[in-house]
């Protein structure tokens, strides 16, 4: 299916215009703004466009570029806390009059906390990945140590953010997407010379690192499932610990990544679809797939799921580089996909593939 999205806008209570984008059908799943947001990105970058059509299968799924990003107004005022909760009630306003599910991840967690505390009206469940609930500069006690490296990121934004071979951007890169390929760098580079100035970028940094809400953690009324990357090194896996301990009866789920962003077709991917699915109460239906996959399909797709090139699989199966591609492109053509992070989610969900 060719990447498509309905884009429209929505305006705040203090005037600014935020772009908004729907996907899939049913009742609404809204993903809260985030830095480093650019809606048209999404789609041209295949981990993305592969969440992005995992979530648009049961819901409308709603994303939004928060202000000063992407496609929403550039020239804002200098940039608060309390911004980021009036964009996310303008969308949540535009897109349902009933309660919604809201999915946080990463700096969009603190914010949908704070909107769900002060609007529970509002919000029915919320969906919190890989995010905190205290960020360093609000710590009572913080490591010196990453308070430091906070600090040198800052200062390193604005000067670093449209170079390339800046040290900033590798090691923004490595702590964002972990092993990274040299597709994935791509895909970021575009998205930070796109997705905002670097101005802005130092500006949205900033106000990720002074977020607090373990106040409005305990006025949560709603059901709530935190997870976490044990090997994220963006957001220590300490720091959702912490946060689903600080909401009364949250469910906490630990998934096996070093990722901070879940890579399509990753096993930490696949179990997180499955926990969200679980606790939105969307039900698989047995059968509901017509598409087959042959034993070899099967087995190549599963070790494309692991990470492994073809060459890697190839060598590991007696077969040429070219016989396992072949391979993948009928297995994508077989599950009516475009690429292969979507041809994995696919099959794993409806049942044509263990991992």
């Amino acid at each position: 299916m060719a990447p498509k999205q309905d884009i429209r806008f929505c305006t705040t209570s203090d005037g600014v215009r935020l772009a908004t984008a729907t996907t899939g059908e049913g009742p609404p799943l809204i993903r809260v703004g985030t830095w480093l947001s650019h809606l048209e990105c999404d789609v041209r970058e295949a981990d993305s466009w592969a969440t992005i059509q995992e979530f648009s299968r049961d819901h409308t799924y709603v994303r939004y570029d928060s202000r000063g990003c992407g496609l929403s107004d550039r020239r804002i005022p200098p940039l608060q806390f309390e911004d980021l909760v009036v964009d996310l009630g303008a969308v949540v306003d535009a897109h349902s009059q009933d309660p919604v599910p809201l999915y946080g991840l990463s700096c969009g967690v603190p914010v949908a906390i704070a909107y769900a505390a002060r609007h529970p009206e509002r919000v029915s469940r919320l969906i919190l990945l890989n995010g905190f609930g205290r960020a360093y500069f609000s710590a009572k006690h913080p490591e010196p140590a990453v308070l430091e490296e906070a600090n040198l990121l800052l200062n390193s934004a604005r000067i670093s953010w449209g170079n390339e071979k800046s040290v900033f951007r590798q090691v923004f890169v490595s702590q964002l997407l972990g092993n990274a390929t040299p597709e994935m760098r791509r895909g970021i580079d575009e998205r930070m010379r796109l997705s905002m100035t670097p101005e802005m970028a130092e500006q949205h940094l900033r106000r990720n690192y002074e977020m607090d809400v373990k106040a409005e953690c305990a006025q949560l009324k709603c059901p709530v499932l935190v997870l976490h990357a044990r090997g994220d090194q963006m957001v220590v896996f300490e720091q959702g610990r912490k946060l689903a301990a600080w909401i009364a009866g949250a469910h906490f789920v630990p998934l096996e990544s070093d990722s901070h962003v879940l890579l399509g077709g990753a096993p930490a991917a696949v179990q997180f679809f499955a926990e969200v699915r679980a606790f939105l109460g969307v039900t698989v239906k047995a059968g509901a797939s017509t598409a087959k996959l042959s034993p070899r399909q099967s087995e190549i797709l599963a070790s494309v799921a692991h990470g492994q090139t073809d060459k890697q699989i190839a060598r590991e199966l007696g077969l040429s580089p070219r016989t396992v591609e072949m391979h993948v492109a009928g297995a994508m053509k077989a599950l009516r996909c475009t690429t292969r992070a979507q041809a994995v989610h696919r099959a794993t969900s409806e049942g044509l593939l263990a991992i």
